[in-house]
């Protein structure tokens, strides 16, 4: 399962939906209606995202895995042009830290990859995913518009291209002087392709009611900013490899673990916003406990079996699972895969649902 779609699934299922959460079957065909409008990228380990109204997606908890996990990409921020670039935003964590403590890998990965701010007020980042090498993502809105910017390897270019003409026919425009493609699903939708540059391109696209002179205006006011700059704006909340272990004690606290689980693995995870993380924890957690279910089965160990029936079954007591409920609906995925396990049943597509490798 590819990236954006095990994001689109958790998160708010590409812009995040307001309120209550919504029954999965009408997620599901959500789900089905926007994999079937975009390729699949070839990523490793998916980010999760929120289900959100208008589209499920689904990039983050039925998607193959983001393989590499480095800071990387897009971050949205309030400025005004022509003013300071400091963020018009409160101070995070981010911007309190020293400079220079950046962790090297944090650097690296943040230079090789697109640095996009919004130099226009109003707009706050509302998620992030990813950051792995060349491939990620983040979500800002401002009222009831919200704009994803969206990051994969150069190579896939191509690929998305030949999707968006089924979409419309391309109009040339420009971002921060860089040349792009722009198509329109609707009067209210639209989705904009920079052109490959330095080994990744990003796609821009509209959530919520949109008019085509506000996208101009608001694509008119990105801008590309150095490393730091960028660094500096991450929101508060963001889990960086600096705050992984600390984050990861924390979800784990009240899970149990299967057998042989290595928490050091999750320092691979990238960078994430809270809800992404914890969804990509569980993810790692119940799979593994699956994949002990199906190995007991196999072996007739009954009590092993038992065991990792139970500790799904646990699940509905997770603290983070409650906790991100209200935001999204990876706690009712999980936990619909979760039962048919308690119940002894192999849950079909599972793979595909929690984004097990």
């Amino acid at each position: 399962m590819s990236d954006e779609q095990l994001d689109r699934m958790v998160r708010d299922a590409d812009p995040y939906r307001p309120g209550a959460i919504r029954h999965l079957d009408e997620a599901a065909q959500d789900l089905l209606e926007e994999i079937m409008s975009v390729p699949t990228p070839s990523s490793a380990e998916a980010p999760v995202r929120r289900l959100r109204p208008r589209r499920a997606v689904l990039n983050g908890l039925a998607g193959a895995s983001v393989a590499a996990t480095l800071l990387a990409g897009v971050l949205v921020v309030s400025t005004m042009r022509g003013q300071s670039e400091e963020p018009a935003v409160p101070p995070t964590a981010a911007e309190t830290m020293d400079p220079e403590a950046y962790s090297a890998m944090v650097l690296k990965a943040a230079e090789e990859n697109p640095r996009l701010l919004i130099e226009q007020p109003g707009w706050t980042v509302t998620s992030a995913y990813g950051f792995a090498e060349k491939e990620g993502s983040m979500t800002f809105s401002n009222g009831g518009r919200e704009l994803e910017i969206t990051w994969y390897p150069a190579s896939q270019h191509d690929s998305y291209y030949r999707d968006r003409l089924g979409v419309s026919a391309p109009e040339e425009v420009k971002i921060d002087g860089w040349p792009a493609d722009l198509f329109r699903y609707s009067d209210s939708d639209f989705a904009a392709m920079l052109r490959p540059r330095e080994g990744s391109f990003v796609e821009f696209r509209t959530g919520g009611a949109w008019t085509r002179s506000e996208f101009d205006r608001v694509l008119a006011d990105v801008v590309r900013v150095d490393t730091r700059t960028w660094l500096a704006a991450l929101p508060a909340g963001i889990v960086t490899p600096e705050r992984v272990n600390e984050q990861a004690a924390k979800i784990l606290a009240d899970v149990p673990l299967p057998p042989g689980f290595d928490a050091t693995t999750l320092l691979g995870l990238g960078v994430n916003d809270a809800y992404q993380f914890g969804a990509r924890v569980t993810s790692r957690v119940g799979c593994a406990w699956i994949a002990e279910w199906l190995r007991a089965k196999e072996a007739g160990d009954d009590a092993a079996r038992q065991r990792a029936a139970d500790a799904m079954r646990s699940s509905h007591n997770w603290k983070v699972l409650h906790e991100m409920n209200e935001e999204g609906d990876w706690p009712e995925v999980f936990w619909e895969v979760a039962d048919e396990v308690a119940a002894g049943k192999t849950p079909a597509g599972y793979t595909g649902s929690l984004g097990c490798e």
